[in-house]
């Protein structure tokens, strides 16, 4: 009886019904601050990419290359009757092209309704980070690949470059993925 009596206003704040849902916004709005990475390498790098627009994660298999696309474009997947392009990351960060073996792996992302395999050395895990650990890139970093970074997250004195998957795969410009011409090219 006490311990009622020493603390009455978290007896009160939870016997009253208004304060009932209390705790479950607290703990959504936690939630919704985190944000979920799918962390893989490329060579000694570490990169990240949004849990949401990851589809699958396979392993490295042949794929059918094609004329005339940009080098980062390694050729593409028939993904269970879906024609997926596959982009070298490491190309496509100006790092030269990946000698693919078959430990490399095929993140399958999905950015504005396509189906886009990224090629990665190895996948390392799921992190997840606040929001407001995110740290923005520097702008003494921007070069060929820093446009393709969304921010930076320190884990474990670890450095994870987060991909900005809609200007990795933007459609404007010479270099840039289309779809349509990919898909056109298959048809051929």
């Amino acid at each position: 009886m006490s311990q009622l009596a020493t603390s009455p206003n978290t007896s009160s704040s939870q016997s009253n019904p208004s304060n009932w849902g209390a705790a479950d916004a607290a703990r959504s709005e936690s939630a919704a601050e985190q944000s979920q990475f799918i962390s893989f390498a490329i060579g000694d790098d570490q990169y990240g990419v949004d849990i949401m627009a990851v589809r699958e994660i396979k392993g490295w298999s042949d794929i059918t290359h094609l004329p005339k696309q940009p080098e980062y474009v390694r050729g593409v997947l028939n993904l269970r009757g879906a024609i997926v392009p596959i982009v070298d990351l490491r190309c496509r960060l100006g790092e030269g092209l990946t000698e693919t073996t078959p430990l490399h792996i095929v993140i399958i992302v999905q950015v504005d309704g396509r189906q886009v395999g990224l090629i990665g050395d190895r996948v390392l895990d799921i992190v997840s980070v606040d929001a407001a650990q995110i740290q923005p890139v520097p702008r003494t970093a921007h070069g060929a690949g820093s446009d393709f970074l969304s921010g930076l997250v320190s884990i474990d004195n670890t450095m994870i470059a987060l991909i900005d998957l809609p200007s990795l795969l933007a459609t404007q410009g010479d270099d840039a993925i289309d779809l349509s011409t990919i898909q056109q090219n298959r048809a051929s």
